[in-house]
């Protein structure tokens, strides 16, 4: 709040004109300041929403076999042998959980990649500790794993919302939630997870509030920005009883931009120090739900959100139909006030979709998304998205469009696109 005092003496300078003249400057000189003022403490608020340490970068997936969550607790002559034995000890262990068959200790230790130290403790004779193991999947995929053809879903976006101490978050901060889905490995899962950071701008467009939004429009906005067909929203609602003790948690699957429901969940933590763990074991069991929603059919992209508008006028004109008259009346024999529009829907082709590879020079960013935003705008096209991203080079998308290629090229044509085809695919240049 900003205070000011005018002085008497500046009231009258030379009559009454002159003193009015006066105050007014005076008046906007500190209105000047006050605008001034407010949009100095506006820009910092801007940046304070963006800038701070946040954001975690997920773990890249591997194809390797990974098992987590092994305890061991050895003993022996110095605290460097317990430790060679607890890492030995540990590899057996998950060999056992993959069901494979009995191997002699160093035939599984060649096919072990490595061993992730979850928590560890080394005494003078004594190792306790959490480990992982990671299996070479060229090496262990003849004695364990499924063979055969595994059906994956579409890329899902992950939006994990997090409710701790009366406050909804997903990248505002960096917690514990989003923590654990970074670190998850997927490799093995056929869900197609699309993990953002969260750092920047990101925190700012996905929040809590966004699993609450209705509209196509925003949804297909953010969905774009990610490549990805539809979210999943896992949410983790944590309840502690007092400061350090025991954490009661309760985890329920979401998916979908209308937040349907799928399942929910409920584990306990000892103290914070388990609560890293119990988030690990809740992000495994959140990935069940999933792959059984997957497998029941029930995790499907909304069309709403792929289609080119297609699924949107065939709603609307179920609806036009239903507003019309039961009795066939002609549309001149309603009201003026709700005469409905003449103009029919453009028909819905019905020709078989077909897969097509588009190259295209990609020398920046804003390159990439032309070409993204021409090939998305064509009608017809279900999806479009990038195979192989080179900047400052040639870059390959995958395209999903009724009519096959001819109509493609034929549309990228009309909106001034040279296009060549060649090989099974097509080249486009401006």
């Amino acid at each position: 709040m900003m205070a000011m005092t005018f002085s008497p003496k500046f009231r009258r300078v030379s009559g009454a004109a002159s003193g009015e003249s006066t105050v007014r400057r005076m008046a906007l000189v500190a209105g000047g300041a006050a605008i001034l003022a407010l949009g100095a403490v506006g820009g910092y608020r801007l940046v304070a929403q963006v800038e701070g340490d946040r954001g975690i970068a997920p773990l890249a997936n591997s194809e390797d076999i990974q098992v987590n969550g092994i305890k061991v607790d050895v003993t022996a002559k110095t605290g460097a042998e317990a430790r060679l034995e607890g890492w030995k000890l540990a590899q057996k262990e998950a060999w056992k959980k993959l069901g494979g068959p009995d191997m002699p200790v160093e035939a599984i230790d060649a096919m072990v990649s490595s061993v992730v130290i979850g928590q560890e403790q080394v005494g003078p004779r004594r190792y306790i500790a959490t480990l992982g193991v990671i299996f070479n999947k060229a090496r262990a995929g003849q004695y364990v794993g499924a063979g055969g053809a595994t059906i994956r879903s579409a890329p899902m976006l992950v939006l994990p919302v997090l409710y701790s101490g009366g406050v909804q978050q997903v990248f505002e901060v960096r917690g514990p939630w989003q923590r654990a889905w970074a670190e998850f490995q997927a490799s093995q899962s056929p869900i197609d997870y699309v993990r953002p950071v969260g750092a920047g701008g990101e925190s700012l467009i996905l929040t809590a509030g966004q699993a609450s939004r209705r509209s196509r429009l925003w949804w297909r906005n953010v969905l774009n920005q990610f490549d990805a067909a539809s979210v999943l929203i896992p949410y983790a609602r944590l309840e502690r009883q007092w400061p350090g003790g025991p954490i009661h948690g309760t985890f329920t699957a979401r998916y979908g931009p209308d937040n349907t429901f799928l399942g929910t969940f409920e584990m306990d933590a000892g103290s914070e120090q388990e609560l890293a763990g119990m988030l690990d074991k809740a992000v495994q069991r959140m990935d069940g739900l999933y792959r059984d929603a997957l497998a029941a059919g029930e995790l499907r992209p909304d069309p709403t959100l792929t289609t080119s508008g297609q699924v949107l006028d065939r709603a609307f004109a179920e609806l036009r139909t239903k507003l019309m008259p039961k009795g066939g009346a002609p549309i001149e024999a309603l009201p003026q006030e709700i005469v409905l529009p003449s103009s029919t829907p453009s028909p819905v082709s019905t020709a078989p979709a077909e897969t097509v590879s588009v190259q295209f020079a990609s020398p920046d960013a804003a390159a990439v998304d032309a070409a993204l935003a021409a090939v998305r705008g064509v009608p017809g096209v279900r999806g479009a998205a990038t195979m192989s991203l080179a900047v400052g080079g040639t870059s390959v998308m995958r395209v999903t469009v009724e009519g096959g290629s001819e109509r493609l090229a034929s549309a990228l044509r009309g909106q001034g696109w040279k296009v060549t085809s060649g090989g099974g695919a097509l080249r486009i240049t401006r």
